[in-house]
């Protein structure tokens, strides 16, 4: 047997990857992504709120979303708003359709 068409799969990039996708997985951070693609940017304080979530689990899935890109933020004065990364969901979109067709 040949291994010419041995292919190298970097398992850490594996990993991260399947990370990215994980974050997106989730209920409640898909309401999350939704609620602030339907209104721009939010606070933090703004999202816990409309969820009718704790401070601390608001913060949590954010951080996550943050993590992969997904979320960004923007400070404005002593507030820092959350807003979708649209470029990174065309991204993750993009490989989803890839990986499925």
């Amino acid at each position: 047997m040949s291994n010419e068409h041995v292919v190298k799969i970097d398992y850490l990039n594996v990993k991260k990857a399947s990370l990215v996708l994980r974050a997106l997985n989730h209920k409640l951070r898909q309401q999350i992504v939704k609620m602030l693609n339907e209104k721009d940017k939010m606070t933090v304080t703004e999202i816990y709120v409309q969820l009718r979530l704790e401070q601390s689990v608001a913060s949590q899935h954010l951080a996550i979303l943050r993590r992969a890109g997904i979320v960004r933020t923007e400070r404005d004065g002593k507030f820092i708003y959350y807003c979708v990364n649209n470029s990174r969901l065309e991204q993750i979109n993009h490989l989803v359709e890839q990986l499925l067709s």
